[in-house]
């Protein structure tokens, strides 16, 4: 799909409440991470953000310098009314893959899982993540673990801990990359928490 299909795809699911990966709040996995962070200063970016419930935790909780990004106006509409303190120039309403910027910190809640897994789409992925990140800069998130299966078009797709490794591993140190031991209940058993360091080249 080309940018204005990607965001056409996108919107509809959203106007249509087709949104089964939301969790209605921050995942926990992520919010236990957030708690433990120090520098209220990182700039953070969260791509493919849907309704940003981490982003708007982080606000919350004094880090200002956070960026919300999706390819579809709608939940960055709706997160923009619930939360008319966030700053607006900091919701994107962008491609992730033509997005530019430098960031310490990048947050993903099973962004990945949402591009069809062909090689292509994951490596540019991986390539995107690292060149988004600052020197030492780290990608923290979430991935499911399942199998994936022979459709190619249901999303949001799966794979397995050793797949991921071999797009994300030419870009990055694994710091952790684990079987979530605190998952949301809806998501028991089929989520991979991970941080990643970019590597220096």
């Amino acid at each position: 799909m080309n940018t204005k299909e990607e965001e056409n795809y996108w919107s509809n699911r959203y106007q249509n409440e087709m949104t089964g990966w939301d969790l209605g709040a921050p995942s926990t996995p992520l919010k236990t991470y957030i708690d433990q962070l120090e520098n209220k200063n990182l700039k953070i970016l969260i791509p493919g953000a849907g309704n940003a419930y981490e982003a708007a935790y982080l606000f919350e909780n004094g880090f200002y310098n956070t960026h919300v990004l999706d390819i579809s106006k709608i939940p960055l509409t709706a997160f923009a009314e619930k939360y008319p303190n966030f700053p607006p120039s900091q919701l994107l309403h962008e491609n992730f893959f033509e997005h530019e910027g430098q960031y310490d910190l990048i947050m993903e809640q099973t962004f990945f899982c949402s591009f069809p897994p062909t090689k292509k789409s994951r490596t540019a992925y991986a390539e995107k993540m690292a060149d988004l990140l600052k020197s030492n800069g780290k990608l923290v998130g979430l991935w499911f673990d399942f199998p994936l299966k022979a459709d190619m078009v249901k999303r949001p797709f799966g794979g397995t801990k050793d797949e991921y490794l071999t797009y994300l591993s030419p870009y990055f140190e694994v710091m952790n990359f684990e079987r979530c031991y605190n998952s949301m209940k809806t998501r028991n058993g089929v989520e991979l928490f991970g941080i990643f360091k970019k590597l220096r080249k």
